[in-house]
């Protein structure tokens, strides 16, 4: 039933007709093609109006704040390294840190404290870090330089805002007084200030790099922002003829003799007779590297190329060598000595009074005579001698290189008084350093030829390669013969009969000369006190090295035979021992000093 019900429904359900979709109209494209440009220009304009603002008006306050987070950083170089002969470390370059502080960024409450932590690690007066973190009209206060990687990192620890550690190189000296007038230091802006350090700071410097880098309001490095990096370039090392422990022998025989005699200084030298090479270079009181701001200025030089003094006695060779080159005598000619000898209008004394006697020349030089001396001197004359002391290198710097060196003092023979041409003859009146005269006698002892004392042995660049120095110049300035007799007499000197008997070596032929001089001192404005000099060289017949002693004003005895030659003893027989030198063996030639008796 219900199904057909549902079936007429359905037939008498109402038709639908769907009604038509009404036509699209368009817009006017002309119109939303101007609205569109009407809105860029707009834009544009707001664009164009902060280009001028940033690029115009506002364009040096942007660039001054763009430059502000650029930092240019300097990278310092590594100082190459002195070292001795054998490449052991006298002057070296180690990492350090240098501790600043910003302190606009402690606060003042903070301060004291701040103070407190950084004192006690530092080792500095709680005071000038107090001090430093006050000036706050700046946004860096230095605080230590040189301070140890490790302090640095507890620093770093205390967690101070603003504090902040850098690096930097530290200059030591493990030898600390080794050497020091020699190797001189360097200064806080990491330059040389003297000795080796200075002559040699542009080589041993190398050349800083720098970086470029920005950095955020914070005052840190801004991560993965570009820099612009200039590597360091390290410097290159020294390598000097200097060695180590003939050098620590030389410093503890002159500083021992200076304060046994109550000196006022001394020096020491030790050269290779054959190269030129100076193997020790000392002075007393020596300066201790790694303190060098304590010092007194009057030790940080090297007194053995800066102080001059009248040489004395040591000096007769060089009036020896003139006359022997000039013929005029030889080692056995015999000279009547008197103890007094009438020069212009002085009349001058020899060392000791005494009767006349008949000495040979050799006997003149053994036993030192000044009367003696004038005589040969008197048969050279003025101009031979001038320009023989010219020849062995008085009045001019060696050439070596060393930094503070005088030239000494030879006066033009023009200006020669009547009785100076005398007192030049044996020693006073002109002066030299320990280097001039130390190389005299090793122009003696190598056969009558000068070679330019040397210090560097040569360079060492960053990959450990040894550039080596080119030879000291060599220079005859007397004949082999002369030389070889000069060096007989130097012989008798040390004999039984001179005057520098306790320079004797057991087993050792020793040639060398005592020399004593009266000293010109600035503070008495005149001669006050005594230069005590030995020089001479082993073996006499065969020379290896020359050592040379002179001690300035020796309160306790002033005869260079007394003071200086058992400096002289000492070194040599520690040098001979380290150099590894025997004997020859041979036994000196007997000689005579005089007739009489």
């Amino acid at each position: 039933m219900w199904e057909t019900a549902l079936r007429r429904a359905w037939d008498a359900r109402p038709s639908w007709t769907p009604r038509p979709m009404p036509p699209l109209r368009l817009g006017n494209p002309r119109r939303r093609i101007n609205v569109g440009l009407m809105g860029m220009a707009v834009v544009l304009s707001l664009f164009a109006g902060r280009l001028v603002q940033l690029q115009g008006i506002d364009s040096k306050v942007f660039a001054a704040k763009a430059a502000a987070r650029v930092r240019e950083e300097k990278l310092p170089a590594r100082r190459g390294a002195i070292t001795d002969v054998n490449g052991n470390e006298l002057a070296v370059t180690l990492e350090a840190r240098t501790i600043s502080a910003d302190p606009t960024k402690i606060p003042a409450a903070e301060r004291d404290k701040a103070a407190t932590s950084l004192a006690g690690l530092l080792q500095v007066p709680k005071g000038d870090v107090v001090a430093q973190l006050s000036r706050t009209g700046t946004r860096y206060a230095l605080l230590a330089r040189n301070v140890p990687i490790g302090v640095a990192n507890s620093v770093l620890k205390l967690k101070i805002d603003g504090v902040a550690a850098d690096p930097q190189y530290q200059r030591v000296y493990p030898g600390g007084s080794l050497a020091g007038g020699l190797i001189g230091f360097v200064q806080d802006d990491g330059t040389g200030a003297t000795g080796v350090e200075q002559t040699y700071d542009k080589l041993l410097a190398g050349k800083n790099g720098q970086q470029t880098i920005e950095i955020g309001t914070s005052g840190q490095r801004i991560p993965m922002t570009q820099s612009a990096r200039q590597e360091p370039v390290p410097g290159q090392g020294v390598r000097l003829t200097i060695d180590r422990d003939i050098q620590w022998a030389a410093q503890q025989a002159i500083a021992k003799q200076v304060q046994a005699t109550g000196a006022r200084s001394g020096s020491a030298i030790v050269m290779d007779v054959r190269t030129g090479q100076v193997l020790a270079m000392a002075n007393a009181p020596e300066v201790d590297l790694n303190k060098w701001k304590n010092a007194p200025v009057s030790d940080l030089g090297n007194r053995a190329v800066s102080e001059i003094f009248e040489p004395g006695s040591t000096n007769k060779v060089i009036t020896a060598a003139a006359a022997m080159e000039a013929g005029v005598v030889r080692p056995d000619t015999v000279l009547e000595v008197k103890d007094k000898y009438q020069c212009a209008d002085r009349v001058l004394n020899d060392a000791h009074p005494h009767g006349p006697e008949h000495l040979t020349f050799t006997g003149v030089i053994a036993e030192s005579s000044n009367v003696g001396t004038i005589m040969v001197a008197d048969r050279v004359g003025d101009q031979p001698l001038y320009n023989m002391l010219r020849a062995f290198g008085f009045g001019a710097r060696t050439g070596g290189g060393f930094y503070g060196e005088e030239a000494g003092l030879l006066p033009k023979r023009e200006t020669w008084s009547g009785s100076q041409r005398c007192t030049i003859a044996y020693g006073q009146g002109v002066s030299v350093t320990a280097l001039q005269m130390a190389s005299v006698y090793q122009t003696i002892a190598n056969g009558g030829v000068r070679i330019t004392p040397q210090l560097v042995a040569g360079t060492v660049d960053q990959h450990d390669r040894f550039t080596p120095a080119k030879p000291g110049k060599q220079t005859r300035v007397i004949s082999a013969r002369t030389a070889k007799d000069i060096s007989r007499m130097l012989e008798a000197a040390v004999g039984a009969e001179g005057t520098g008997t306790l320079a004797a070596i057991k087993g050792y032929r020793v040639a060398g000369k005592t020399g004593t001089a009266m000293r010109y001192d600035e503070s008495c404005r005149g001669y006050c006190g005594y230069t005590a000099t030995f020089v001479g060289f082993t073996p006499a017949d065969a020379p290896r090295l020359v050592v040379l002693a002179v001690v300035q004003a020796p309160q306790n005895g002033h005869f260079g035979g007394k003071v200086a030659a058992p400096v002289f003893k000492d070194v040599m027989t520690f040098a001979l021992k380290n150099r590894k030198i025997p004997p020859t063996g041979t036994t000196a030639p007997s000689v005579r000093l005089s007739t009489d008796g």
